[in-house]
């Protein structure tokens, strides 16, 4: 199991590398809209609103295709300022078009449930809310971590990103061999039984480890945390601990829905919601902290 973990933890982290690293070589060649960054989150888009959709009880399940098609919309508007840029016209704010498909997207689940509505009672607005639920966990989320690219020179945006992810990951990481091999203290026996508090010190601390080195040992045009190594502990301390709600927030969903893995998609973690979760608590948080320096 462990084995499993280290092999796939790592090809996934190659594979996060590689598309921040593509991105940004070809941005030095003219192409500025991060087109691996695009395919790679319109594919996991897909992907994990099949997996959330599927864990949601039969009787109040939206339809997954209409949250799919959500989902990859609220995704795809974060590229909205690219396209205008491309064709010459001043470049807006992707908040608006954001706001404005997620609204579509609401009223559009009215309609839906509107045509579906057979007189059933306790059915229509459940899946309603389920259907907005998801497509603001997995399309609007995900929005904070894409809108960082833009907040820099693609050098530096690109160090931000690979923070949002690394700091989270390398929280769990930390997490999941102190928890093994030093845990005795059940941090929430009910959501997460496996959780420990000596895992949580042990993941906070690689965060930061994580944080720190990052910030020192990949050069960039200027200085991702301007007040230096203080800076960077307290952001690996911040985002970690973001990172874990964001875990707890998805162990929440399981819990609730009765079950224990998103899917079996990826060896070792489980589906890819179970990789994902804690960065989709961690970049909001990143986002705010990025534009606030």
């Amino acid at each position: 199991m462990i084995r499993t973990r280290l092999l796939v933890g790592t090809l996934l982290a190659l594979g996060a590398a590689g598309v921040l690293l593509g991105d940004t070589w070809l941005v030095s060649r003219g192409m500025p809209w991060f087109p691996f960054l695009f395919v790679f989150l319109m594919a996991a888009g897909m992907l994990a609103s099949r997996e959330l959709v599927r864990l949601f009880p039969e009787a109040h399940r939206p339809s997954e295709q209409f949250v799919i098609c959500g989902v990859l919309l609220l995704l795809a508007a974060n590229w909205y300022p690219a396209i205008r840029l491309a064709f010459g016209a001043a470049v807006g704010s992707p908040w608006a078009m954001l706001v404005f498909v997620f609204v579509g997207v609401l009223i559009g689940g009215f309609l839906l449930e509107m045509y579906r509505y057979q007189g059933e009672t306790a059915v229509a607005v459940p899946r309603l809310a389920l259907t907005v639920f998801a497509v603001a966990y997995l399309g609007l989320l995900p929005s904070f971590f894409i809108q960082i690219r833009w907040l820099a020179e693609p050098g530096v945006s690109g160090l931000m990103l690979a923070l949002v992810i690394f700091v989270p990951k390398g929280n769990d990481i930390g997490a999941f061999f102190t928890g093994t091999f030093l845990g005795k203290h059940k941090m929430t026996p009910t959501l997460s039984p496996k959780k420990t508090w000596e895992g949580f010190a042990g993941g906070v601390l690689a965060g930061i480890v994580v944080a720190v080195g990052l910030s020192l040992l990949v050069p960039v045009p200027r200085p991702v945390f301007r007040h230096g190594i203080v800076e960077a502990v307290a952001f690996g301390l911040v985002v970690g601990v973001a990172g874990v709600l964001g875990d707890l927030a998805e162990s929440l969903i399981k819990r609730d829905c009765h079950t224990k893995d998103a899917s079996q998609s990826i060896p070792g973690f489980g589906g890819l919601l179970d990789v994902i979760d804690s960065v989709l608590f961690a970049a909001p948080v990143a986002y705010l902290w990025f534009s606030w320096n």
